[in-house]
């Protein structure tokens, strides 16, 4: 059939040609081994007089998406052209562009003029950039860069990230890298300033580097928020928590996710001003935090997300346990927090020795002996809770009470199981490996348990009253913040290339603390004390399998990657510290000190293949210091990954087929190269979750800050409790900084699930 007319984008009707639509399929499916006659037949089904162009484009793509499986993975990138073919179409017809005549991308320097004028970007390109740069600019842009999605990616891309305007999408892929690489580089020298903005755009449009969600979702909007993570901590006050709170919504309005510690906060049965049984505890406030987090969003895109953590040793411990079990009181349970406990190692050496485990209410020890049990760690920790143990055995503690340790692991285990939860965070492993600890403790971490560093409650030390309006008031405090980007390693074939991509990423991270927004003052003043970064990973799984390395093996090939990441990215942020000088901290650190990583020269050179690398680090670090007190975490990157077409974060893959849905329905997916390199693909579920622990560790010796671990259990394998608590024991001993969500496949096949992390690279 092909004597009919259809109806254009426009409302016009015109003769149907096959030529067109060959052609269309010609481009969709160029340099893929694919029957794309498949793809003519189908749409013989549907063809009928006066239908429309946009019916005939849509029922193609589904055609694509259906056919997608293990063993014709290509159809999914079919299905992503022609996604992007249409998003190109429907833009082209509201520019009032003729595709036959010129191309989408014809002036990018009207195109921004014309964002500005409409409030899609910030007047901010227009003020750092003159007309003959925005031209220059217009030059870099590769349209052949919008085909190399698949069709989860391109339907995410446009869904979430590409700036909308009056109910249609305004901008296309390139424009919005092309924009976020000026806004990048919008500070630097003029001298270099073009070279870094081509540099920064041929890597974020060819995948090299996956920037953090809110960088794509906010970098080039007006007064957008870029900032990934935050972690903040509430003091035992009620001018505190409510504060705490305030800043709770401020950071979920523009979409970052909030890690928030409570440990300050007096346990249930407290006393208040000396009266007995008046404290609610820590639940109470938690369930105001949920509530809050719910509450506040970013623009209905994205909901607000807190992980709360609790120090292991606070009398509230059991019923934070149960704040997302489905059981017990519901006026006790707050199904939108991510619990996380912190656990120091002495609570751990208890369990393997099946001791008790004293837990305390923190007003008592700070009324008492004048100590803030939460920012204790390691020996001081351990000296004081034992004077404390003795205390309470001598019946001169108020609130105490004294549990097994090895029970409390085991309730701890049970809400895994049953929730995917809590997060666990080692706190001694945390701050052991800070390089601030001369600067305060960690507390806690972010939501998805990468990102951490020192956090301080902001204290209200002198607040006066007149008219019953406050006119004095200062405070002190800082709140974490960390701005992300992942590497896609698939995407990386030599060690030149890797350098280069990790100075981009480091010059990218580090820029972007100069101009950011931050939504707290106290995240204002973490960014210029610490200058915190986290360059993360994706694609780990993709590059194994390119290299015909099975998971299981990898253990030394991945250690020698990411010792490369790290001597390339820390001789990056030495070389900025070079012309712009160090972190505010900077004196007093493990840096000053010459201790990176936990370790001095000797240490890091004795058994190291790049002694002469790292020798030349620690004589320029003598130098010239170092510009980010922290440079590397792996996010989970459950989405961006999506986007880059690669495997998520370095774990393992799921599975090698599997099916996502979507609200608009469910898309089958698999790993880029399972077509080829399907043996090499190892899936995590049938993976003995120690081996990946020993993985992690690996990674972890390279990594300043975190990886975001989760585990999965597949009790299918006759898993038993002792196998996980061998693996976080095991994890423990290697200095697993973090472990994030705990998942269990069922002997009936279902599965616990996790929620997407929103705040990282994802």
């Amino acid at each position: 059939m092909t004597d009919f007319q259809i109806i254009k984008r426009n409302g016009s009707p015109e003769n149907y040609s096959p030529k067109k639509l060959n052609h269309i399929i010609e481009i969709a499916t160029a340099g893929f081994d694919l029957p794309k006659e498949d793809l003519i037949n189908d749409i013989e089904s549907i063809l009928k007089e006066n239908i429309k162009s946009s019916e005939i484009l849509g029922h193609l793509t589904l055609s694509a998406v259906k056919r997608t499986d293990v063993l014709n993975p290509d159809w999914k990138n079919v299905a992503g052209r022609l996604k992007i073919i249409e998003l190109i179409k429907n833009t082209s017809l509201k520019r009032g562009i003729n595709l036959k005549e010129s191309s989408i991308y014809q002036n990018y320097l009207q195109y921004v003029k014309n964002a500005v004028q409409e409030k899609v970007y910030t007047d901010v390109l227009l003020e750092k950039y003159s007309e003959a740069e925005l031209i220059e600019a217009g030059k870099f842009i590769n349209p052949d860069y919008d085909f190399v999605y698949d069709f989860a990616g391109a339907s995410l891309l446009i869904k979430r990230y590409l700036c909308e305007h009056k109910d249609y999408i305004f901008e296309l892929p390139q424009e919005m890298f092309l924009t976020i690489s000026l806004l990048v580089e919008q500070n630097e020298d003029k001298s270099v300033r073009m070279a870094q903005v081509k540099d920064t755009y041929e890597k974020l449009a060819n995948r090299k580097i996956s920037l953090g969600t809110p960088f794509l979702m906010n970098l080039r909007r007006p007064n957008g928020n870029l900032s990934s993570c935050f972690i903040t901590a509430m003091d035992d006050s009620r001018e505190s928590i409510f504060y705490v709170i305030d800043q709770i919504s401020a950071i979920s309005k523009f979409g970052g996710g909030v890690g928030c510690n409570v440990s300050r906060v007096r346990c249930k049965g407290a006393r208040i001003r000396g009266i007995k049984n008046s404290s609610g505890g820590v639940v109470p406030w938690i369930r105001i935090i949920n509530d809050t987090a719910v509450a506040v969003n970013q623009q209905g895109k994205r909901k607000g997300a807190v992980t709360v953590s609790l120090d292991v040793w606070h009398m509230d411990i059991e019923d934070f346990l149960e704040l997302r079990t489905e059981n017990g009181d519901q006026r006790m349970k707050a199904y939108d927090i991510f619990p996380q406990v912190i656990i120091p190692d002495l609570f751990m050496k208890k369990v393997e020795k099946n001791e008790d485990w004293l837990l305390v209410d923190p007003n008592e020890i700070r009324s008492k002996y004048k100590v803030e049990i939460a920012d204790l760690w390691g020996e001081k920790f351990t000296k004081f809770y034992n004077e404390l143990y003795m205390e309470a055995r001598a019946g001169k503690l108020e609130m105490f009470k004294f549990i097994s340790a090895k029970e409390l692991i085991k309730r701890v285990m049970k809400t895994q199981i049953e929730t995917g939860m809590p997060y666990i965070a080692f706190k001694d492993t945390l701050n052991k490996y800070n390089p601030n600890k001369h600067d305060g403790a960690i507390l806690g971490t972010n939501l998805c348990t990468e990102s951490h560093s020192n956090v301080k409650p902001t204290k209200f030390a002198d607040r006066r009253l007149e008219g019953g309006k406050i006119v004095a008031e200062s405070f002190e405090g800082l709140v974490h913040v960390c701005n992300l980007v992942s590497i896609n390693l698939s995407t990386i074939t030599t060690d030149k290339e890797l350098d280069s991509v990790c100075q981009t990423s480091v010059r990218i991270l580090d820029n972007a603390i100069d101009f950011t927004e931050v939504p707290i003052l106290e995240g204002l003043q973490h960014n210029r004390r610490y200058r915190t970064i986290g360059i993360g990973a994706m694609g780990l799984a993709d590059k194994l399998a390119l290299n015909n390395i099975p998971y299981t093996n990898s253990a030394d090939y991945v250690d020698d990657l990411f010792e490369k990441m790290a001597i390339y990215n820390i001789r990056a942020s030495i070389n900025i510290a070079k012309k712009k000088g160090t972190f505010e901290a900077y004196k007093g650190s493990e840096w000053d000190k010459r201790i990176i990583l936990n370790k001095d020269r000797t240490e890091m050179t004795a058994h190291s293949k790049y002694a002469q690398e790292w020798n030349e680090i620690y004589d320029n670090l003598a130098k010239y210091g170092i510009r980010n007190s922290q440079l590397a975490a792996i996010a989970p990157n459950t989405s961006s990954s999506l986007i880059q077409g690669c495997t998520a974060s370095v774990l393992p893959v799921y599975s090698k087929f599997f099916v996502e849905t979507h609200g608009k329905g469910s898309v089958p997916n698999c790993p880029p190269f399972i077509k080829d390199k399907f043996w090499f693909y190892q899936e995590n579920r049938n993976i003995n979750q120690t081996v990946v622990v020993d993985i992690m560790s690996r990674i972890n010796k390279w990594i300043d800050t975190g990886i975001s671990v989760e585990l999965i259990y597949n009790l299918n394998r006759n898993i038993r409790a002792q196998d996980i608590y061998n693996t976080i024991l095991d994890a423990w001993k290697k200095d697993i900084k973090t472990l994030y969500y705990t998942r269990t496949i069922q002997k009936d096949g279902s599965s616990s699930e996790k929620e997407e992390c929103i705040s990282c690279a994802s």
